[in-house]
């Protein structure tokens, strides 16, 4: 397939595309600073890079055109956690994307998101509200702009979505996981980055997860 990866530039990112193109597919990258790619990446015969930022219509109908689907690892920064501008400045950026996707009928839709997006399946669990519910209360804009994503993305009438959301991310060399939802006695509150990625790259080829929200976990 043919697939556009939006955030392509930092850690979960780079190993989406890693893994998209160990799979054989070809990938558009939508980056607003390509410098950052590794070199490695950016002469791959099987990328493209297109610069823009997220409000660009222009750029991301370029970068949209003839692909099958997209991969987005956008999210607010943690480290900028307390400091995410106001306004849910990626909620809006998605708000373009899916216009157009749309104008250009690319309707598969796959994005990073965390348990702050609630989910009707799930149940309570004690780790899980007090992550959420620090998100909340230090970084209120970030959690803001992240329910904010979920409300725009599954209230799109075409899209084909698949909202991943995610516990705390780790470094950790594993990229097995499971899929669930808060509070099953399953999921756990940590998961790879590259489990992520393994993740994603799976829900592209077999559509398990279409217009759901699975929270997924290290086993």
């Amino acid at each position: 397939m043919h697939v556009l990866v939006i955030g392509a530039t930092g850690g979960v990112g780079l190993l989406v595309i890693e893994y998209l193109l160990r799979e054989s597919h070809t990938v558009v990258i939508y980056a607003r600073t390509p410098s950052k790619l590794p070199e490695n990446l950016s002469s791959n015969p099987s990328v493209t890079v297109i610069k823009g930022e997220l409000t660009d219509r222009e750029a991301l109908k370029t970068a949209l055109t003839g692909v099958h689907g997209v991969i987005s690892a956008l999210g607010p920064a943690v480290k900028k956690g307390p400091l995410h501008p106001s306004g849910t400045p990626l909620a809006k950026a998605y708000e373009l994307i899916l216009e157009v996707m749309r104008e250009l009928a690319v309707r598969r839709l796959i994005i990073l998101g965390t348990a702050s997006m609630k989910d009707p399946n799930d149940k309570f669990s004690l780790e899980f509200w007090t992550l959420v519910n620090g998100v909340a209360l230090f970084a209120h804009n970030a959690y803001k702009d992240v329910v904010a994503i979920g409300e725009t993305v599954r209230s799109d009438p075409d899209a084909i979505w698949t909202i991943v959301r995610v516990p705390i991310l780790t470094d950790k060399m594993d990229d097995h996981f499971i899929a669930g939802y808060v509070g099953d006695k399953h999921t756990k509150p940590w998961l790879p980055r590259r489990a992520f990625a393994a993740f994603v790259t799976e829900e592209l080829s077999k559509n398990q997860w279409i217009r759901k929200q699975p929270l997924i976990s290290s086993p």
